[in-house]
């Protein structure tokens, strides 16, 4: 997927680019690498091998697969967690919670695993953020501003 934007501000290697805004969100691949700035534009924070400047107009792109890849981890790992941390629960912690309801115990379990799962992929999330693969990349400089 390709956006054409404008670059409103450089961080390191790293460029903040404004784009038009196209759809609505729920429907865009890159959704989740935006950030809202008003009803028609969206920020995209991409790698700037490109060394774009401040008000340069470039061509930002993305992998699809990377959008994919991250849903799957921050909704389906979870997810996951959430059914066997209830089955964990109901059959094992029952049983050393005797006190327990298994019913509580299931969710206990549950609710526990998904917390915990979110906090793994917090952590192990922040090495993906370097990785040039997995964020957007400005390619081209189609309009300098100099």
């Amino acid at each position: 997927m390709e956006e054409i934007g404008v670059v409103r501000e450089i961080h390191g290697p790293k460029a903040l680019i404004a784009v038009q805004k196209k759809s609505s969100c729920e429907s865009c691949p890159g959704g989740s690498v935006c950030k809202k700035l008003g009803a028609n534009e969206m920020m995209i924070e991409a790698v700037n091998d490109v060394k774009a400047g401040i008000g340069d107009t470039v061509r930002v792109s993305f992998r699809p697969y990377t959008y994919i890849k991250g849903t799957a981890l921050i909704y389906g790992v979870p997810a996951l967690m959430l059914i066997v941390g209830a089955v964990i629960g109901k059959e094992y912690l029952s049983r050393i919670l005797a006190f327990l309801d298994p019913d509580i115990a299931s969710a206990i379990g549950g609710f526990g695993l998904f917390i915990i799962s979110f906090l793994i992929i917090k952590l192990w999330s922040k090495g993906y953020e370097s990785k040039k693969e997995d964020v957007p990349i400005v390619e081209e400089i189609l309009n300098p501003k100099y």
